[in-house]
């Protein structure tokens, strides 16, 4: 019997959100083993001066649990 554990992270790229969520991914594989995948949640931007200057991906990152 396997146990995932999920969390919710937001990446962010000045050029898409599929960069967005790749960065997600880069930093939580930085300290978290077994990543088994990410669900994406939702999308925004953040605007400044009426243009489009960050994406952001809201994912959650679900692993397998090591006790």
């Amino acid at each position: 019997m396997s146990v995932v554990k999920v969390i919710e992270l937001i990446g962010t790229s000045p050029n898409s959100w599929e960069e967005a969520c790749k960065n997600a991914l880069a930093v939580a594989a930085k300290s978290i083993r077994g990543i088994v995948g990410i669900d994406v949640v939702h999308f925004t931007t953040k605007v400044e001066d009426n243009k489009i200057v960050a994406f952001r991906a809201n994912v959650k990152v679900a692993f397998k649990y090591e006790s």
